[in-house]
């Protein structure tokens, strides 16, 4: 048994969740941030059989899909001239997944 750690953008989570659900394959959804953007993201925890890996895969890959989005920078924080700092938006690629796949030594369900 694996267990598919899959990070995601929040925008497309919920797509995500269905599509999985439509193969057969369920997840536990947790909330987290990105430490770049400080932007919201959702973390899926999906325990699959070895065989189910690539196809949580394949639709990890087909639903995420990274794009260029424009982000204001955030001011620095501790920096003497922040006064002097003018925020330009930036364009920076978002969306995809960042996934790890781990070996589960034992899984139980109460």
């Amino acid at each position: 048994m694996k267990l598919v750690v899959a990070v995601v953008q929040d925008r497309d989570s919920q797509r995500l969740i269905e599509k999985l659900v439509s193969k057969g394959l369920r997840s536990t959804k947790l909330a987290s941030t990105g430490g770049f953007l400080k932007a919201g993201n959702t973390t899926l925890l999906i325990g699959v059989e070895d065989d189910q890996v690539e196809s949580a895969l394949a639709v990890i890959r087909e639903t995420c899909k990274a794009r260029e989005q424009l982000v204001t920078p955030v001011v620095p924080a501790g920096g003497g001239a922040a006064e002097s700092y003018v925020p330009y938006p930036i364009e920076v690629v978002v969306g995809g997944a960042t996934v790890f796949v781990v070996d589960v030594e034992k899984f139980t369900r109460f």
